[in-house]
């Protein structure tokens, strides 16, 4: 067995024995299902300006992703999106949802919901990508102005990886300033599922050949200050014929009151408050 071949089998083997997932809120009830999953180095709390938006009439189900939240941590795993798909598989599997059901993904979390509706067409009705970080090669990109952008994505997101106790202290002083408690955090407790996570699901990733597979309408929902999005990358996510594009005026990255309520209005198949004026 060559060193790759080996590499396969250990990532087969893991996908097939994946952890289930922290089930930070679940409301029950017998409304339509909207399941939320966050992003790198954050938890549910993501979603908090979203859920009293929908949670009155639907079964609202936050998910903390591998790695972070409360949600296991296995140090030996590479947290591709394959691996971060395949344990959001075993646990949507464990809530035995009858009924198709809206995924929502922000940041990291939309590139894994991505995955997961390319591989399991008949369980997501909608899909929501809340300010999708899609990234290209930068060589591939003939826009030289898109192509110099991302390549400065991927050059910070070098440098955060190969430097922690930096990376730590700029991550602690963000979230004290953020309007959403707890919703950023970076630790040495964590910094394995951060540094492959951004590695191996955020820069090496596919989710533009992963979305052309997906059969549910898409909804792209982000701000127009979110300094983490690639034009290049939306400009081409947005062409595709299953998906639609919401952009929120004056939002950055997180999911602040008017995002959430742009994300609300989609998950229930209504304009979003910009597109009503």
């Amino acid at each position: 067995m060559t060193a790759s071949t080996g590499d396969r089998v250990r990532a087969w083997v893991r996908r097939r024995r994946a952890p289930l997932l922290h089930v930070a809120g679940d409301t029950g009830g017998d409304g339509p299902a909207v399941i939320m999953i966050h992003g790198i180095a954050s938890s549910s709390v993501t979603f908090q300006n979203v859920l009293p938006l929908l949670e009155a009439d639907h079964r609202c189900i936050t998910i903390d992703i591998l790695g972070f939240g409360k949600s296991p941590a296995p140090p030996d795993w590479d947290y591709t999106l394959a691996e971060h798909a395949a344990a959001l598989d075993v646990t949507i599997r464990s809530l035995k949802l009858r009924e198709p059901f809206v995924l929502v993904g922000h940041s990291l979390g939309s590139l894994i919901a991505v995955r997961y509706a390319a591989r399991h067409p008949n369980g997501v009705k909608r899909l929501v990508l809340v300010s999708p970080p899609l990234y290209l090669p930068p060589e591939t990109i003939g826009d030289r102005v898109d192509r110099a952008g991302m390549g400065a994505y991927f050059a910070l997101y070098e440098f955060l990886r190969g430097n922690q106790d930096f990376t730590v202290r700029a991550a602690a002083a963000l979230a004290r300033i953020a309007p959403i408690k707890n919703v950023l955090e970076v630790t040495a407790d964590n910094w394995v599922p951060f540094t492959r996570s951004l590695q191996n699901a955020i820069e090496s990733q596919t989710t533009i050949a992963d979305l052309a597979a997906v059969d549910a309408p898409v909804d792209l929902v982000y701000g127009t200050l979110d300094p983490f999005l690639a034009p290049g990358g939306l400009k081409i996510a947005e062409r595709l014929r299953h998906v639609t594009a919401h952009r929120v005026q004056g939002n950055d990255h997180l999911v602040r009151p008017r995002l959430a309520e742009a994300v609300a209005a989609v998950a229930r198949e209504q304009p979003t408050p910009d597109e009503r004026g």
